[in-house]
């Protein structure tokens, strides 16, 4: 997509990903304009009334019950951005960022925040220019929302604060922004709270981590096929009539995967005959293999329907509702993110669990059924894969660390107001270390299997399974004596990560589930 325009109605996920990673441009479609406009003269026309209106004529959170006189209003706006632009730690990735902007904007289009356009526009002339604010891991509890790396953004609008230009330069926002030609945005009533009020960091994640797992689950179907091939196991069990004993819709397109990915496969037709194969079934980590990798995929269809109802809300705090009223509420609360959040991650542990145990045998001369022990060409001399699967060890037992659920912690804050968080910033940013363990653990058992398979000459692969071969080969050598292994490691990480491996695999099986 080279443009996205932004309505009242909700962002796809595809949307977002395309401006949070591909740097699409944004747009404010023209009926977002006008919602935008009409909910901006509510507040304006509350501006001068006697009754206290949060947000609009009182403090915040805590101080809440203190009335703020009209002279004082602006500022009231600008000193809630520099107090909540609080964050400490590492800085946050340009997609994670750029996703927080455009889902933030996508609110503000709904037109029930009350901001002006051009608090709005300006939001979108950032993202068009390439400008990211510079957002730090530690500071959001998930409630009220991603305050702190929210109001990092705001900041920047303001021209305060520090930003990366589209080169990846890091300077003041104020210099950013006249090397663009914009200028910075004073803020007025309801407009500060307006921009940091909201779920935006942790759904960004979300929908960022749901779109690289489709990618994952469909490589973990094709690594767990060339195991079973390596392992001289079956793919009876992977029967459709079996499957639909058990009727997941996950377990059913995981089985499907695995018949296709190993559709003609030389090496299981060898011992399909049980003349010829003494074994009466195979290990849980290969038989059970639609079972877990379905479950996973259960798990992300489910966290995808919370996206989708997420990227449809409009989060703020108060609203400005459609006939009018400025209303507190708790929709800025982020628990619906957080479960699914922490639940992808259990999931995430899961499917590296299972390939790194099916890795293990085929290092194993005791269950891999012919190989040579570690796949090493001289072993005693030669050590292998041995330490290959140490490495997935290490990885394994790291995500089972961040499968721990953060969004069952909760901190007070503000003096007891905001006395239930959700943590679920911090459940996205683990689950995003998740993902990349997930898809190292992967790249580890492609990379063993690959080598495995070659060690079953003269009996060939599966088509499908062998062009994933291919394609490694390209890139790292096969069978021989042992080698540096980190850089062919991690060339099958990239081989796994932009989406060649499974390119691959679909050029024989066309798309995979």
């Amino acid at each position: 997509m080279n443009k996205v325009l932004i309505g009242v109605g909700p962002l796809t996920a595809d949307e977002v990903v395309s401006v949070a990673r591909l740097g699409a441009a944004v747009e404010l479609s023209l009926d977002a304009q006008e919602e935008i406009r009409q909910s901006r003269k509510v507040i304006e026309d509350l501006a001068d009334d006697v009754t206290p209106h949060y947000g609009v004529s009182t403090g915040f959170g805590a101080l809440a019950t203190r009335h703020i006189p009209t002279e004082l209003r602006a500022q009231l706006q600008r000193s809630l951005v520099r107090s909540h632009a609080a964050g400490s730690g590492p800085e946050v990735e340009r997609e994670v960022v750029r996703a927080l902007m455009l889902l933030r904007l996508s609110t503000l289009a709904t037109g029930r925040t009350g901001v002006r356009l051009e608090t709005a526009q300006a939001y979108a002339d950032l993202l068009n220019a390439g400008i990211t604010p510079v957002v730090r891991e530690y500071g959001s509890l998930g409630c009220s929302g991603d305050l702190a790396p929210l109001a990092h953004c705001a900041l920047a609008v303001m021209g305060e604060g520090e930003v990366r230009d589209a080169d990846g330069t890091q300077m003041p926002a104020g210099e950013a922004l006249a090397a663009a030609g914009l200028t910075p945005v004073v803020l007025r009533e309801k407009e500060g709270l307006a921009l940091i009020n909201g779920t935006d960091g942790m759904l960004g994640m979300l929908v960022l981590a749901a779109h690289d797992l489709h990618r994952l689950l469909a490589i973990a179907d094709i690594t767990a096929a060339m195991s079973v091939e390596a392992q001289l196991g079956t793919d009876a069990v992977f029967a459709a009539d079996l499957q639909a004993l058990r009727p997941h819709p996950g377990q059913a397109a995981s089985a499907a995967n695995l018949r296709a990915v190993l559709a003609d496969s030389a090496i299981v037709a060898s011992h399909r005959d049980p003349a010829n194969c003494t074994r009466v079934q195979d290990a849980y980590s290969l038989r059970c293999t639609p079972q877990v990798h379905g479950a996973a995929r259960d798990t992300l269809a489910h966290a995808e329907v919370v996206a989708d109802r997420e990227l449809a809300s409009a989060v703020d705090n108060p609203v400005v509702t459609r006939d009018g009223r400025v209303e507190s509420n708790g929709n800025f609360h982020g628990a619906p993110v957080a479960c699914v959040l922490d639940f992808l991650a259990i999931s995430v542990a899961d499917i590296a669990s299972v390939a790194e145990r099916r890795t293990d045998r085929m290092l194993d001369v005791a269950r891999s059924h012919g190989l040579p022990a570690f796949l090493a060409d001289d072993p005693g001399v030669d050590s292998g894969h041995m330490i290959a699967q140490y490495t997935q060890a290490a990885i394994v037992s790291e995500l089972k660390r961040l499968a721990a659920p953060a969004s069952v912690d909760s901190i007070p804050s503000s003096a007891m107001q905001e006395d239930h968080v959700s943590m679920g910033w911090s459940a996205a940013r683990k689950l995003r270390r998740a993902v990349d363990g997930l898809t190292r653990v992967l790249a580890i058992e492609l990379l063993t299997a690959a080598r495995a398979l070659d060690l079953r000459a003269p009996l060939t692969p599966a088509p499908a399974t062998d062009a994933v071969r291919a394609g490694l080969r390209e890139h790292v050598q096969g069978p021989g004596t042992d080698r540096y292994l980190a850089p062919e490691i991690e060339a099958a990480v990239q081989y796994v990560a932009d989406g060649r491996a499974l390119a691959a695999a679909e050029s024989v099986t066309g798309r995979l589930h």
